[in-house]
């Protein structure tokens, strides 16, 4: 992500997207898992629950149990397709803000960590506000047993029946909150790139040091950011049949963290972040990694396309 780039930010949006859904791919059955546990307490009450997980693989083994295969993969098409819309929206705008900032500032002058934030949150904040509705239909869709579950649409249909247009922006306030992940991720990453570039004397960064760049990264953003995303997820969470008549809808973030904390202690906060972390881990690692050789590949596609054209001008 740093300046002095060959690619426009429509070259930028692309590598990301691409970068981000081969991601997602890879480590959609963790996803399934931490928003399945960010939305069931645990309690010695429901311990014995066949939907309540005590660690990864208890979860691994009920949802087999349960719903087979396909259960780990549940909602896969939608959140291919929010991962797409966002990211890419997340890329170009990053991109596009970092750009237009960088050159009006003096030759030699370097961006500073806290305005690599501030650009970092606001392309996140209009990635966001695009891009919820199919947030919420992945996680109705994740969250939902396997009698009640319905495709993209039906999904979507649903809850515009139910709860109005606005009911596609549940947990919109703590989404926006949330923008602060990927500010920390990519500010932090080009923080510690700088650094391995400078004690290894390198100008450019290796595949292992672009994994472990990105791993340590996205660490830090998650652990501190963490109760705000399992509260996010319960928003837009809708109970089953047989837990609807028992659960009293939340009435937003601070609502979510209270009743958790008054049921589980601060635990309950951190119900999923073992398989959070492994998943942000392992896809903010292959996103770096496949971002940055997708780059290389559109800066030649791109230049294959600018001589193709100025022939044919010729």
């Amino acid at each position: 992500m740093a300046g002095g780039s060959k690619l426009s930010p429509f070259g930028h949006a692309i590598a990301g997207t691409g970068g981000a859904m081969f991601a997602l791919t890879c480590t959609y059955p963790l996803d399934i898992i931490k928003t399945r546990m960010q939305v069931r307490s645990r309690t010695a009450a429901n311990a014995s629950d066949p939907n309540v997980y005590l660690s990864t693989t208890d979860a691994v083994q009920k949802i087999l149990k349960t719903e087979g295969l396909p259960g780990l993969y549940a909602g896969l098409l939608s959140g291919l397709l929010g991962t797409a819309s966002q990211n890419f929206a997340y890329f170009y705008w990053y991109t596009f803000i970092r750009t237009g900032y960088v050159n009006r500032q003096p030759a030699g002058v370097a961006i500073s960590t806290i305005m690599e934030l501030l650009i970092g949150a606001g392309a996140g904040a209009l990635a966001q506000i695009f891009t919820i509705p199919v947030a919420v239909v992945t996680t109705r869709q994740q969250t939902m047993p396997l009698g009640e579950r319905q495709d993209l649409m039906s999904t979507a249909k649903e809850i515009v029946d139910e709860e109005g247009w606005t009911g596609l922006w549940k947990g919109l306030k703590p989404s926006l909150v949330l923008v602060v992940n990927p500010a920390i991720t990519y500010g932090m990453y080009s923080r510690i790139q700088e650094v391995v570039l400078k004690a290894f004397k390198r100008k450019d960064m290796t595949p292992g040091l672009v994994f472990l760049v990105g791993a340590l990264a996205k660490i830090l953003a998650t652990v501190v950011t963490y109760p705000y995303i399992m509260a996010k997820v319960r928003l837009q969470w809708k109970p089953s049949k047989k837990d609807a008549e028992t659960h009293k809808p939340y009435t937003g973030a601070i609502d979510v963290l209270q009743r958790v904390f008054e049921k589980e202690g601060l635990k309950g906060w951190y119900t999923g972040m073992q398989a959070q972390i492994s998943k942000a881990v392992i896809s903010q690692a292959l996103l770096f990694m496949v971002k940055d050789q997708l780059e290389k590949y559109t800066i030649v596609l791109f230049a294959l396309l600018a001589r193709q054209k100025h022939n044919k001008v010729k």
